[in-house]
């Protein structure tokens, strides 16, 4: 078996409890454009996947239904007001205190569905962003997750060919799977430290 090279985390609800909080800015902006964005359908249809595919299938399943261009022409206002409510981001004081002894020991990146511009504000907030050598963010891929496009990009720009993946979502989990890496569930962010503890020892 390949020593491990690698650890690759998913953003959203694995470093960080944001999906509640992108929930509720994407029904405060779809509101108005008359449509309910509930966290039941959220939860279980919207996380781990980018946002333009939760756009699109709820344009098609609107009645009647809608464009989806005109629910994308609302995404900088959903940014505005996740980046207003995310100003202090609060990370897992168990996982922060763990980074520099693993970036010291393996590569590190994050690999989320989210736009690297939402993201690396948060990491560079919390005081972690240089714990990790590439953000990889859904632009960057043609491919999302559960295809596994975003972490063989994460892979080719660290120069590895093993890693171990942190996902809490089923596309996410696929997603690294298919690109051949071991992978862990996690629930929560408050577990991540646990995990890796009992994982690498």
């Amino acid at each position: 078996m390949c020593a491990l090279q690698a650890i690759f985390f998913d953003f959203d609800g694995v470093l960080l409890d944001t999906e509640p909080v992108h929930c509720a800015c994407w029904a405060e902006v779809l509101a108005p454009a008359g449509l309910t964005l509930t966290w039941d359908y959220y939860r279980d249809r919207c996380i781990g996947i980018d946002d333009r595919d939760m756009l699109r299938t709820m344009a098609e399943q609107a009645v009647p239904p809608r464009d989806w261009d005109s629910l994308w022409a609302l995404y900088p206002a959903k940014k505005l007001l996740f980046q207003a409510r995310m100003k202090t981001p609060r990370f897992e004081t168990s996982l922060t205190a763990m980074l520099p002894d693993l970036h010291r020991q393996f590569k590190m990146a994050v690999v989320s569905s989210s736009s690297v511009t939402e993201i690396e504000p948060l990491l560079v907030a919390g005081g972690i962003r240089e714990h990790f050598d590439t953000v990889v963010g859904g632009g960057d891929v043609t491919t999302q997750k559960p295809a596994p496009e975003p972490y063989l990009l994460a892979a080719s720009r660290l120069g590895v060919d093993t890693a171990l993946v942190l996902e809490d979502s089923a596309a996410g989990l696929a997603s690294g799977r298919a690109a051949g890496f071991e992978v862990l569930a996690v629930r929560h962010p408050a577990e991540v430290a646990g995990l890796l503890r009992d994982r690498l020892g």
